[in-house]
């Protein structure tokens, strides 16, 4: 009896080689639809799967493989006595080579103007049936979900008449890895569709984007996944133009430069050090804008990584070669530009188009056995109800800085200060385990600079002791939360030494 090959692919590439060498090898090969027609077309000696069946295909062909003289085929063991002895009375013939991928599902709910009959209809249900029963059978069943994998399967059906259990398995992991993501792609959208935010379950699916040399010490094995269907604007979906492949910290910097560089739509530059701002500038012009970023703290930038929200000139370049940089993110880089930073072997230098509407409705973070989910933090200045509860009212231009200040407060860790003028930061204090530690190094590193300048807090002042020490450094302006048991003392402190305070009825931290 000739040994049987199924195959039924939306995606032809590589099919007609595979076919053709099992064809070769005296495979009977079974084939439906799109498919079928596609081999013979290109000479290939097909058998339809209605002619095993003796039924033809319905329904629109939403059923023509679900038949048990198919899967009969697929899940029949192959040294068991029982098996055989049923499929002699029923007529079936064993399937020992399965090829099979999906309906474009993730491919048409993407479009823009796709409707929800269009997705329905790509909801594919005969070819994961198949699969997973070809995969659940890998004993005796060849099953490839990937085109990847033709000529593995064929150097090993050539050298040897059959696939090694290895391969088998291997190859059946991948199919319930693929089916399972399929799966993932379906539910999140019917789910999403019903507006439930919290279901009983949650399946996330990511592919793989490269393999990392480590994680966060050379010590720690790491890789980095993306979301199929993530935000336009994310590092997974930067395109890296020069440099050394990123690292697993590159990574977590490069996103979160990402995440404050969208806060800006004038020209603007943001410098990180371990995933917290060193330095944020505006200006007319992003070679103005990368001075200030620059100004702001001319010592952390070191090693840094750098985001700007217009393409790189030569000027930029020029500035920016003068230091050892990390990481640039930009939306382009003129030839002149390149060819300035090019001349730095290991800078990577990345491009991501900064006009990407599609954002992620939730943030996820890992955690022991578990995964926390929120929304992301897009809360903003024009979302709060601002009031300002002291006696004096903060001038246009301390209204811009605080603005500024409110932007940028919200990615530094917490505790977080943040002290600023209209268009740069001048001192960052992040991370401290209580809020006037924090203040203490933001005004530090802003020494005179603090005269005359706004300072921003993540949450609320507990006690009065913070406004204290921004007065004493010269601060005429703060934005903060509002919300304390102990508010009055930090109003009552702003007042005694003219300081307008902003409140904003919002926290953001950020762990």
């Amino acid at each position: 009896m000739k040994k049987r090959a199924l195959l039924s692919v939306s995606d032809k590439s590589g099919i007609l080689e595979f076919a053709q060498e099992l064809d070769k090898m005296g495979y009977e090969i079974l084939s439906t639809g799109g498919t079928k027609r596609f081999l013979e077309e290109n000479g290939v000696n097909i058998t339809a799967v209605d002619e095993v069946t003796k039924f033809p295909e319905i329904l629109g062909g939403r059923v023509k493989t679900l038949h048990p003289l198919i899967h009969g085929g697929l899940l029949a063991k192959h040294d068991d006595s029982q098996h055989q002895t049923e499929m002699a009375e029923n007529g079936i013939a064993p399937i020992e080579v399965v090829c099979v991928n999906l309906y474009p599902f993730r491919e048409t709910i993407i479009k823009p103007d796709v409707t929800v009959d269009d997705a329905i209809e790509n909801i594919d249900i005969g070819g994961p049936t198949m699969l997973r029963s070809a995969a659940k059978n890998h004993a005796y069943v060849t099953v490839i979900v990937d085109s990847k994998d033709y000529a593995v399967v064929i150097s090993e059906l050539r050298a040897q008449s059959s696939t090694t259990p290895e391969t088998r398995r291997r190859l059946a992991a991948k199919v319930f890895r693929h089916t399972a993501a399929y799966d993932s792609y379906i539910s999140n959208y019917l789910t999403e569709l019903t507006g439930e935010e919290y279901p009983e379950g949650l399946t996330l699916t990511y592919e793989l984007e490269q393999p990392l040399r480590y994680g966060e010490n050379p010590h720690q094995k790491a890789a980095f996944y993306r979301s199929p269907l993530g935000s336009d604007f994310s590092i997974a979906n930067t395109k890296q133009v020069h440099g050394k492949e990123l690292s697993y910290n590159n990574i977590q910097d490069a996103n979160a430069a990402l995440q404050i560089i969208k806060e800006f739509k004038m020209p603007a530059a943001v410098a990180v050090k371990h995933m917290n701002p060193c330095g944020v500038g505006t200006g007319e012009t992003i070679s103005g804008a990368f001075a200030k970023a620059y100004e702001a703290d001319s010592t952390s930038i070191f090693g840094g990584i750098i985001a700007l929200n217009r393409e790189v000139d030569a000027e930029t370049a020029t500035q920016l070669a003068g230091i050892f940089l990390e990481i640039i993110i930009a939306p382009a880089f003129s030839e002149e530009a390149l060819e300035i930073l090019t001349q730095k072997k290991n800078i990577r230098l990345l491009t991501i188009p900064f006009d990407g509407t599609k954002q992620d409705k939730w943030n996820t973070v890992s955690v022991e056995g578990g995964l926390l989910v929120q929304q992301p933090d897009t809360f903003s200045y024009k979302d709060a109800e601002i009031q300002v509860p002291t006696d004096r009212q903060p001038t246009e231009a301390e209204l811009e800085a605080l603005k500024l200040g409110w932007s940028v407060v919200k990615h530094v860790k917490s505790n977080a200060i943040v002290v600023c003028d209209s268009d740069m930061t001048l001192g960052i204090g992040a991370g401290q385990m209580n809020r006037v530690g924090s203040a203490k190094i933001a005004l530090e590193q802003a020494g005179n600079r603090a005269k005359g300048a706004i300072m921003a807090s993540d949450a609320f002042f507990p006690m009065s002791d913070t406004v204290e020490a921004a007065a004493k450094a010269g601060i005429k302006a703060i934005i903060q939360p509002g919300g304390s048991k102990k508010d009055q003392d930090s109003i009552d402190m702003a007042n005694a030494h003219g300081i307008a305070m902003v409140f904003t009825g919002v926290r953001h931290f950020k762990h």
